[in-house]
C-alpha cells in the first residue's frame, strides 16, 4: 500500500536536490530508502546502465537489497535485468513461481527470506538507463494505481538524476552516470575499510560518512575519499 504521507516526503527530497551542488550518490541512496519507506518494501535496490551498456549496482536501502542487486548482475538474470532489456515494469512477480523465469536469482532470493520482487524502469525517452527494484518478505501486490505511483517516482527520480545537464549529447549522459558509477566504488570500499577498521557494520560505516557529509556541507564521495586515505595512510579517518 502506498504511503501519501511518505509519497509527499519523497517529492520534497526530490525537490531539494535540484540544486547546483547535486550530490548523486547521496541522492540515489536516499531514493532507494524514501522508496521503501513510500511502498512499504523490505529491501529496494537500483542498478544503472553504464557507458559500455554493463550493469551496474549503484545503491540499495540496506545490505539486503545490495545482495539482491548483485546476485542478479553476477547471474546475469532477474527482474532488474529484464526491466532494462525490455523497459517494461516487471510488477507483482511471485518468487515461489519464477523459478522457470529466474533458475538461478528466484531460490537465492527465497532462501534470503524473500517472495515478492517489482521493477521499474528508469527511462530518459526510449533510452532506460537504470532500474529501480522493490523486494518484498511477503506477497506483495500492487494494484494499477500504485504501479503508476512508483513508475513515477523512477521517472521522477531519472530527471533529477539528470537535471541541469545537455540530454541531447549522449557523450553528456555517458559522463553523467560514468561518473556516478566510479564515486560509488569509492563509496563501497571506503565503508568496507571503515567498517574493517571499526568493527562495525557496513550500514553504520555508511551513516558515519554521510552525517560527516551533510554536517560538514560535502560530498558524499569526497568525505569517503578522505576516509580511504586515512585509513591508508595509517592514521584516522
Amino acid at each position: 500500500m502506498i504511503s501519501a504521507p511518505d509519497l509527499s516526503e519523497f517529492f520534497v527530497r526530490v525537490a531539494d536536490t535540484l540544486v547546483d551542488d547535486f550530490d548523486v550518490v547521496d541522492f540515489l541512496d536516499n531514493l532507494t530508502t524514501q522508496a521503501a519507506a513510500v511502498s512499504g518494501a523490505a529491501a529496494v535496490g537500483l542498478v544503472l546502465s553504464d557507458h559500455r551498456g554493463r550493469v551496474r549496482f549503484m545503491a540499495a536501502s540496506n545490505e539486503s537489497g545490495k545482495m539482491l542487486e548483485l546476485l542478479q548482475i553476477q547471474n546475469e538474470e532477474g527482474p532488474c535485468l529484464d526491466c532494462l532489456t525490455t523497459g517494461i515494469p516487471v510488477v507483482n512477480a511471485d518468487l515461489a513461481h519464477a523459478a522457470d523465469r529466474w533458475p538461478r536469482f528466484a531460490p537465492r532470493a527465497i532462501e534470503a527470506g524473500f517472495q515478492s520482487v517489482h521493477a521499474f524502469p528508469m527511462r530518459l525517452r526510449h533510452k532506460v538507463i537504470g532500474a529501480l527494484n522493490l523486494f518484498g518478505t511477503e506477497d506483495a501486490r500492487f494494484e494499477a494505481d500504485e504501479v503508476r505511483v512508483v513508475q513515477a517516482l523512477a521517472d521522477v527520480a531519472t530527471i533529477a538524476l539528470l537535471q541541469e545537464r545537455s540530454l541531447t549529447q549522449a557523450e553528456t549522459l555517458t559522463e553523467q552516470l560514468q561518473g556516478a558509477l566510479n564515486s560509488r566504488i569509492v563509496l563501497e570500499q571506503a565503508k568496507g575499510a571503515l567498517a574493517h577498521a571499526h568493527g562495525i557494520s557496513m550500514g553504520e560505516a555508511f551513516d558515519q560518512m554521510r552525517s560527516r557529509a551533510r554536517s560538514e556541507g560535502r560530498r558524499l564521495v569526497d568525505v569517503a575519499t578522505e576516509v580511504l586515505a586515512g585509513l591508508e595512510g595509517g592514521g584516522r579517518p
